[in-house]
């Protein structure tokens, strides 16, 4: 029978793709660089093929690291989960989170999914509400935690998550090639609204605002019944979009940024190991895949898909 894995030599892998330096990954392993460079001739040896390739100062990933990665990652993870099963120490409490539903449908069920298994004694209630009232129970010490748009002016969050901003309208309608364009937004101070709204008229665009909710559902049930053209994260668009782009009559959007906001109300390791867990999974959540011109889409299996590409202007969500 063939030996088993090195579970601390997947470890160090994991530090090396991630830092991208040997050196790196021997500062977080705490082991020397010649220990580490060792651990990873025997784990190429093992697996039987080449694992690491030169870029400059970089290490990179070889097409066979990147498959041995999806799959380290999820031994590591079972790993953790399983010593937190038996740990009759392990944490045990009660943990506040708050999200926008633009982010829930896409980034909750595999949180929920992974920070239960490893936690099982830990009670978790979920909020969804728009960022900005996220902010204020976060600061009202409602909240333990909070997934929110993070906005650089004003700070207080972490960085996790890069997402694109994309115009969308129905995939079966052609309300966007109105002359006064009918817009589906969220509430006046919403970041993506403001943003949209100001492209539109630094291009000259006539619009009328015909939909305002915090709601991502109502959001997407106006564009999907052909009322409205919106703006929306790449993670909430839905089977019967079509994403807009430069053909269409718009231009580009800057990419948003999803932060995660601590709350000030103890419970630090339950915190922590939530926002650990939180980073890991929006980490190894994938985009949407290619729509090819000719092709179907399979919307479930571009999602679980570790190596589709972003989306393109004029693609279809079909399933609508």
């Amino acid at each position: 029978m063939a030996a088993p894995l090195d579970l601390d030599q997947l470890s160090t892998f994991i530090a090396i793709a991630d830092t991208g330096s040997f050196t790196r990954a021997a500062e977080e392993v705490h082991r020397t660089q010649s220990a580490v460079s060792m651990q990873m001739r025997r784990l190429e040896e093992r697996i039987g093929k080449a694992l690491f390739q030169k870029d400059g100062r970089t290490n990179r990933l070889t097409e066979e690291g990147e498959r041995l990665l999806t799959y380290a990652r999820r031994m590591l993870r079972l790993n953790r989960e399983t010593l937190a099963a038996f740990d009759d120490a392990s944490l045990e409490g009660h943990i506040r989170i708050g999200t926008p539903d633009d982010y829930a449908d896409r980034f909750l069920p595999e949180i929920m999914a992974r920070f239960s298994r490893s936690n099982p004694r830990v009670e978790l209630s979920v909020a969804c509400e728009p960022t900005t009232n996220l902010v204020e129970h976060i600061r009202r010490g409602n909240l333990d935690l909070a997934l929110v748009t993070h906005d650089d002016s004003k700070g207080g969050s972490e960085p996790v998550r890069r997402e694109p901003v994309l115009w969308v309208s129905s995939a079966n309608h052609t309300v966007h090639e109105r002359e006064v364009l009918p817009m589906a937004f969220g509430r006046p101070n919403c970041l993506w609204r403001r943003t949209a709204c100001a492209a539109l008229e630094e291009d000259g665009r006539q619009y009328r605002v015909l939909f305002t909710s915090f709601s991502a559902t109502v959001i997407a049930t106006a564009v999907l019944s052909g009322l409205a053209v919106s703006v929306l994260p790449e993670c909430a668009l839905r089977p019967g979009m079509r994403v807009l782009g430069e053909a269409d009559g718009f231009k580009p959007l800057p990419d948003c940024h999803i932060g995660l906001m601590r709350g000030h109300t103890g419970q630090v390791e339950i915190i922590d190991a939530l926002a650990r867990h939180i980073s890991e999974s929006l980490d190894n959540l994938s985009v949407p895949a290619f729509i090819e011109e000719t092709g179907s889409f399979d919307f479930q299996s571009a999602f679980l898909n570790p190596r589709s590409k972003r989306l393109r202007p004029g693609h279809v969500m079909n399933g609508w």
